[in-house]
């Protein structure tokens, strides 16, 4: 790849989305697993996210957003709009299982998806097909399957925010080098 190369934006590429979506749960599994609560069950402040929070919230997308509002725009094209998505509807999923069960259970539901999409055999005329999303109207299969992997990468950037600002006081004037500790996003979904 030559360096002019690297300044272009990507293209939309099914094969290089699936890559990455087929890497999160081992990612998440090797950050997270096994480490203490105060790590996982804290957050940046009132209506913020803990990082479990955040790993419900990745399963309630796996089972209510990605693959169901790919079968609705295959199967309804723009007559139909997709459901909504309840971002904290992870909440009474989550109720009781611990930080281990919800890795296991995003792996498995993970693998399951990627399993579907691929047996859809897609195409560059099934990838350019339209449905209508409930806020921002028409989007392509392409724009929904490159939104899946962009989100996963965002809740990535959001649990390594949410441990540094963990650490925000004690860090000391380093804070001031740390790029983390700087973001002035607290997303809550």
């Amino acid at each position: 790849m030559r360096f002019n190369e690297l300044t272009n934006m990507m293209e939309h590429n099914l094969q290089h989305t699936t890559s990455l979506l087929g890497r999160t749960p081992a990612v998440l599994n090797a950050l997270l697993r096994d480490l203490p609560d105060v790590w996982t069950r804290r957050n940046e402040g009132e209506k913020t996210m803990s990082v479990y929070d955040v790993v419900g919230h990745l399963i309630h997308a796996e089972h209510t957003n990605w693959m169901p509002r790919a079968r609705t725009l295959l199967q309804f094209g723009e007559t139909q709009a997709f459901g909504p998505f309840d971002r904290w509807g992870h909440l009474q999923e989550c109720q009781g299982k611990s930080l281990a069960q919800l890795l296991d259970e995003f792996a498995r539901v993970r693998s399951e998806n990627l399993a579907e999409l691929r047996a859809l055999n897609l195409r560059p005329e099934d990838l350019a097909r339209r449905g209508r999303h409930p806020a921002l109207g028409p989007v392509t299969l392409s724009e929904l399957l490159a939104t899946w992997a962009a989100h996963d990468l965002t809740h990535l950037h959001q649990i390594s925010r949410i441990m540094a600002h963990q650490y925000r006081q004690v860090v000391g004037p380093y804070s001031a080098y740390l790029g983390v500790l700087q973001c002035a996003g607290r997303s809550s979904g």
